[in-house]
């Protein structure tokens, strides 16, 4: 169990914070010395640490401090750090606030308080300390997923689409129709990839067909074949999608779009492995792994008598669903990057884009990085370059309150705690402005000296 270490040149103060955290079951170590903290830091035997700004005698700059807190935060930059200040190097302190100190409290300090704060960054510390153990197993998933299975080089952060790729790689094996759900654009296509690539007739071919992008008239020759004559235009043999896939997978996109009569073939494709190319009556066969996917809501088509459903439970025995880009904006930057090939990008575009609702999903994120690529006027791509809708970046505002209004809500306010509460900032920005306008805290709450338990988030 790591401890609270305590860096003092005073012992009367290593004593009495020894005593005090001891009493209230928090372990800790001391140490006089800069070095000897450092040392201990190294180690990996500090949890938390509290140090004073100056170690020698007469001397009041807290420069000390400063070297101690930038070599500490070399060392670990996790490692929370409370400083005990004199008002001689309150500077110094508010300096290494804004540097990434945990919190700063004067002496002679407030027992409850400084109890308070080392207890909220314990707590915020076991729980980062979690976060960390999670994001490495979650990691770990990952990196053997990747290293047991084709990927087909998919870019991906979220959860969700790790259990759709850990879905999609247990059935590749399973010899059975599978059916992908989801939005235009959200990658069923590459779900689709994966399972071939993962399956065991991996090295058969793999021969897409989107049902969508073409007229109904032709769909039936292009998924069936045609012989020359079968219909106006066609001199020679046309051999369809499914006889190019013999031995392989055929993934049909779009299955909503396809017309009645070529739902009824494909329903004796999957019953029998029977299709007959259209202007024949020669019966052939295909063993072929059918991948459909749809945006469509295939179970309201069939109320409409618009889709078979008895080709729906067919093509249905497994289904795997595609979440929209805007349920997973953890994804967002990843692919964002990906699509960028090196092409440097402003903070604010990538703020930009992860604002954005993206209607068209990954699909619309590639053509919006592409675009922008192409017709950026600068090296870096810049928010404009990307010619996303107006919209509000979501940040919060920055709020800076008057002297008139500091001055009221202090008066109303019974502590700093609701002060600041009020006025929505951390105690730490209230005596920032506090100190702006030389307000004393001790003018409005005569039991609330200085002091703080929180972090400046503004």
């Amino acid at each position: 169990m790591t401890s609270i270490l305590i860096l003092d040149d005073n012992p009367a103060v290593l004593t009495s914070l020894q005593i005090l955290f001891s009493l209230n079951g928090f372990p800790c170590i001391t140490s006089e010395y800069p070095s000897h903290a450092l040392e201990l830091i190294k180690q990996g035997a500090a949890s938390l640490v509290i140090a004073d700004m100056n170690f020698q005698r007469e001397t009041t700059s807290g420069e000390e401090g400063k070297r101690f807190f930038y070599a500490a935060r070399a060392i670990n930059p996790d490692l929370p750090i409370i400083l005990l200040t004199g008002w001689a190097d309150l500077t110094s302190a508010v300096e290494l606030v804004k540097a990434g100190a945990a919190d700063y409290l004067a002496k002679p300090w407030d027992d409850q308080k400084l109890l308070l704060s080392v207890n909220n960054l314990l707590e915020l510390t076991e729980v980062a300390h979690q976060q960390r153990e999670q994001a490495s197993e979650r990691q770990q998933l990952r990196s053997a997923l990747e290293n047991k299975f084709d990927l087909a080089g998919v870019i991906y952060q979220s959860d969700s689409i790790y259990r759709l790729l850990t879905t999609a790689v247990q059935v590749a094996k399973a010899d059975v129709p599978i059916l992908i759900t989801g939005p235009n654009g959200s990658g069923k296509e590459k779900i689709a990839e994966i399972i071939q690539r993962n399956s065991s007739i991996k090295n058969g071919p793999f021969i897409r067909l989107n049902a969508g992008a073409m007229p109904l008239d032709l769909m039936e020759a292009e998924m069936f074949g045609a012989e020359a004559g079968a219909y106006t235009g066609i001199k020679q043999t046309r051999v369809g999608h499914f006889e190019q896939a013999h031995g392989g997978t055929l993934f049909l996109d779009e299955i909503g779009n396809l017309s009645l009569s070529g739902q009824m073939k494909l329903l004796r494709l999957l019953q029998t492995g029977e299709f007959q190319r259209l202007g024949s009556t020669q019966v052939r066969h295909a063993r072929v792994r059918i991948i459909t996917a749809t945006n469509s809501d295939l179970p309201a088509a069939i109320a409409r008598g618009e889709f078979r459903e008895d080709l729906y439970y067919r093509l249905n025995v497994i289904e795997l669903h595609t979440p929209a880009l805007a349920e997973r904006k953890e994804d967002i930057l990843p692919l964002a990057r990906h699509f960028l090939k090196g092409r440097p990008i402003t903070p604010e575009a990538l703020r930009a884009l992860e604002a954005h609702d993206w209607p068209g999903n990954v699909r619309e994120l590639q053509n919006t990085i592409q675009r922008a690529c192409l017709l950026a006027s600068a090296h870096n791509i810049e928010t404009s370059d990307l010619q996303l809708p107006i919209q509000k970046i979501k940040n919060r505002p920055l709020y800076e309150p008057s002297e008139a209004q500091l001055r009221q809500c202090l008066t109303q306010a019974g502590s700093l705690a609701e002060a600041a509460r009020l006025l929505g900032l951390s105690r730490q920005a209230l005596y920032r402005r506090m100190e702006k306008y030389a307000l004393n805290s001790e003018d409005y709450f005569s039991n609330d000296k200085t002091g703080t338990n929180s972090v400046d988030t503004a």
